[in-house]
């Protein structure tokens, strides 16, 4: 079996549009093909002693053990595979169950699609199940454990922390969409102006200056004990003479920490002589320069969390530690304690594994024991010195138990440092008392706080503390979305993208947009290049500046990646023709309205999906979205849009000369379209196609009839503001126009075009698209000869695997085929055909450039009239 390509899907895609995190991989089955799994001996033994609890996959059959039955019938390899992927992934501790396998219209090659947890474990669990399906074939050794075990650890590299985690899993049940920032915590909540960010628990309310109060111990005692909190005494050292000074000031016992250590880092506890004292100095020196020094306070570790101000949680915490059996040896206890299935590695359960550390063996060295002492019965052995989960620790929730008067204090605490979330360590025999009445005092106050121990304490009641800071960041009435408007289909997409985005500026919000030539905020060009997949589209969610996103999308990052947005307000399709089939498994126009379906069906319940009336395809779509439709027709007298009338639809219709929005019989005429620069006079019926689309979504989504139609007037296509899209250029004597056509639909509407406009010669230059079908080529080529009275041929350009040769030989045959009495010539190079095509223009002539890159073209064009009006 051979991997084509593996993909991580994203967003919504053609696979399923709620579960938006999938691993696409294209598998080859080779000489498998021929071999279902009931003609494999032994196969069924195999796989179900290697992977038992399979008997939970119910596959297709929609009962226990349904899967083996599948296998003991006979099923493909690439089914098989699937189900590995998604159990070995489940066996690592990341539980998913979606799977898709299906074979693509090549025999025996499978697309092979299943769900993920983390993006890099779902691309290794991919290899891994192919690698684990030939052991499984060939009957051979297979250690499954050690991939199990490396996904944990690329799982426990690249995952969220559990506090982050909670933080986004408590705005995605709000509804809230969030975006990973890097590869590391930090989070953006929420598109565009209404976005918030944190990383771990530091949020963008975090004061920078509390953050750096809490870092620096010295600093954080000193406010405290001004405020009258109860703090330990102690003071700070840099070397052994400093050490000795505080020492003498304090007496023993003592705590030795690094001055801007965290998570228990370099830290020693209950250190009783001067020659420990030392030792602790240096490691503590290990993590900080200075280190802080204080006195040894006796009682319980507690951890309380304050969020805005308020106490959430309060959790008593002990150090990882083992209980002697008078049988067993330390590192026996530690592994037995491991086997608790609250353990786990990192963070993938409430528990962390017991590691033996250089913090271990100290604690064991001072009580005389090493890792083969055999403990007395019910004796307790510390093996941290510090009582963090991370290493080790557990946690009793005591929320409930704490006294009011403690609660004062914790959530004064919060206010005297100025942290928005706030982790307070404090030392005491108890919370259910007065701190001043039992002795105890604040040990630390922290920045950045983890949950965990709130969230899955090992004892008590577990606490939302994830809610909180949602509270805190979305207040009641504060939205978490901007507006979205995608935009998608076979033509039309830039231009309705662009005359969208000028009405959304023209109603007064700062917008972003994407096309095919780059990314926008504000008509200011960010980035250049086609700019249609979900990155864009993310790029427009991230600005901190944007209002309004208006998104074209085309089917290639659909295929890719899926979508960039979880969901939009309103979606456009403008049509469905031949263009890029034969890519990407896509061969009909079926599997394209399939990939452009993902964009409409993305609308949220009560958004609108827009479609085009004169298009069966689109009309096929509509039958089975679940969010309002809404439709526009160059026809308001055809069957379709007066049975879409009757029902009481919106439609929006081009009738005697007026875009217009009807809504049921109701008609409402928003403006002529010869009074649109875009309709080329009423010229272009393309371009009026276009503009239904657009009025129609801008009326949907609640722009005033008068202030479409202003945004319709003052949209003035040309070079700057709709590059490629039927940019005239006018010269003295004759008339240049560039277009992006490049596909049979393309080509027709530049045709309807020329047919109104008047010249003495009509020349073409055109070109073939190397990664189109035979038939899209010489369709177009058939369609030049039909509208050019002479054609230059020039192919330098998007060659995609075929030659130069190739190409203008399948233009050379469509010419042929027309039967059309056209004369042609080849000039290859874009610029060269441009230039010929300028000089030798006879008066009253129309050159038409039908140009893939239009940047180039426009450019040279350009330069030839800026000539001629400087002569």
């Amino acid at each position: 079996m051979k991997i084509e390509k593996i993909q991580a899907l994203r967003g919504p895609n053609i696979w399923s549009v709620q579960r938006k995190k999938l691993i696409q991989m294209r598998l080859d089955l080779e000489d498998m093909e021929e071999k279902p799994t009931n003609k494999i001996s032994g196969f069924r033994e195999r796989i179900e002693a290697m992977f038992p609890t399979m008997i939970e996959h119910r596959c297709s059959e929609g009962v226990r053990g349904g899967f083996f039955s599948r296998i003991d019938r006979g099923t493909w390899m690439g089914h098989v595979i699937e189900h590995i992927a998604l159990e070995i992934q489940t066996l690592a501790g990341m539980e998913t169950g979606f799977g898709r396998t299906r074979e693509t219209k090549t025999p025996g090659v499978y697309n092979v699609v299943f769900s993920y947890v983390e993006e890099s474990v779902g691309m290794y669990a991919a290899e891994a199940s192919v690698r684990i399906a030939e052991a499984l074939i060939a009957g051979t050794d297979y250690d499954v454990q050690a991939d199990i075990q490396k996904m944990r650890e690329i799982r426990e590299r690249v995952r969220l922390g559990p506090s982050t985690g909670s933080i986004v899993d408590e705005a995605v049940a709000r509804d809230i969409p969030w975006i990973r920032l890097g590869t590391n915590s930090l989070v953006q909540l929420g598109y565009g102006v209404n976005q918030m960010r944190f990383q771990a628990t530091i949020t963008c309310k975090t004061s920078n200056i509390a953050v750096d109060i809490a870092c620096n111990k010295e600093e954080t005692k000193r406010m405290l004990d001004m405020a009258s909190i109860p703090v330990a005494s102690g003071g700070i050292c840099v070397d052994e003479e400093d050490l000795e000074m505080v020492i003498k000031k304090i007496g023993f016992p003592i705590v030795i920490k690094p001055l801007d250590g965290n998570h228990g880092k370099g830290a020693s506890i209950n250190v009783q002589n001067l020659e420990d004292a030392k030792a602790g100095l240096a490691h503590a020196k290990n993590y900080s320069r200075r280190v802080i020094v204080e006195k040894f306070i006796t009682g319980f570790d507690f951890r309380v969390l304050v969020i805005d101000n308020k106490l959430v949680a309060a959790a008593l915490r002990e150090p990882a530690h083992v209980k002697g059996d008078g049988v067993n040896t330390i590192q026996q206890l530690i592994d037995e304690t491991n086997k608790d299935p609250r353990r786990g590695y990192g963070h993938e359960n409430v528990l962390t594994e017991i590691t033996v550390d250089r913090d271990t063996t100290d604690l064991l060295t001072k009580k005389g024991y090493d890792l083969n002492t055999i403990p007395a019965k019910d004796e307790i052995v510390y093996l941290k010195s510090t009582a963090n989960l991370s290493t080790g620790g557990t946690s009793v929730d005591v929320t409930d138990m704490m006294h009011p008067e403690n609660i004062f204090l914790c959530e004064r605490i919060s206010r005297v440092i100025g942290l928005d979330v706030c982790g307070i360590d404090i030392m005491a025999p108890n919370l259910t008392q007065p701190l001043k009445e039992t002795g105890g005092c604040i040990l630390e106050v922290n920045a950045a706080p983890g949950f965990r121990m709130h969230l899955a304490p090992s004892e008590g009641l577990p606490r939302n503390v994830a809610a909180p800071v949602i509270d805190m960041l979305y207040p009641p009435g504060k939205p978490s979305r901007i507006p979205i408007i995608a935009i998608t289909g076979t033509n039309g997409k830039t231009t309705t993208t662009r005359l969208i985005a000028h009405m959304v500026k023209n109603n007064g919000f700062r917008v972003g947009f994407t096309t095919s030539d780059g990314i926008y905020v504000q008509n200011h060009m960010m980035e250049k290049g086609d700019t249609t997949g979900p990155i864009s589209a993310e790029y427009i969610l991230k600005d901190p500046t944007v209002e309004f996103a208006v998104l074209e999308t085309a089917r290639g990052g659909i295929l890719r990646s899926g979508l960039g947005f979880s969901r939009c307000d309103i979606a456009i399709i403008t049509n469905i023709q031949e263009d890029h089939l034969g890519l990407q498994d896509i061969h009909t126009l079926d599997d394209l309205a399939r990939v452009k379906s993902v964009v409409v069906r993305s609308v949220k319940k009560d958004g609108w999906a827009i479609l085009n009336a004169d298009d069966e395809h689109c009309m096929k779509i509509a039958q089975d979205l679940s969010c309002q439709v809404a439709y526009f027709s160059m026809d308001e007298n055809s069957p379709k849009v007066r049975e879409l009338s009757k029902e009481g639809k919106i439609v929006a219709v081009y009738e005697n000369g007026f875009i217009t929005i009807k809504r049921g019989e109701w008609k409402i005429r928003v403006e002529r379209a010869t009074h649109i620069p875009l309709t080329m006079g009423g010229k272009a019926k393309f371009m009026i196609a276009n503009v239904l689309a657009a009025a129609l979504a801008g009326y949907l989504h609640g722009f005033k009839t008068e202030d479409i139609s202003l945004s319709l007037q003052t949209f003035i296509p040309g070079a700057a503001q709709t590059p490629g899209r039927m940019n005239i250029f006018e010269f003295k004597k004759f008339k240049v126009m560039i277009d992006f056509a490049h596909n049979p639909a393309g080509y027709r509407g530049i045709e309807e075009f020329l047919t109104n406009v008047e010249a003495t010669k009509k020349i073409g230059i055109i070109a073939g698209v190397g990664d189109r079908r035979d038939e899209d080529i010489k369709e177009c080529a058939k369609i030049a000869a039909r509208m050019f009275d002479h054609i230059i041929i020039r192919q330098e350009k998007h060659l995609r695997g075929r030659t130069e040769e190739e190409i203008i030989g399948l233009i050379m045959e469509g010419i042929q085929e027309s039967g059309s009495h056209v004369t042609h010539e080849i000039i290859t190079k874009e610029t060269e055909a441009i230039k010929h095509a300028i000089s030798t223009a006879e008066e009253g002539s129309f050159i038409t450039a039908l140009s893939d890159v239009v940047t180039n073209a426009i450019e040279i064009v350009q330069e030839y009239l800026d000539k001629e009006q400087e002569s």
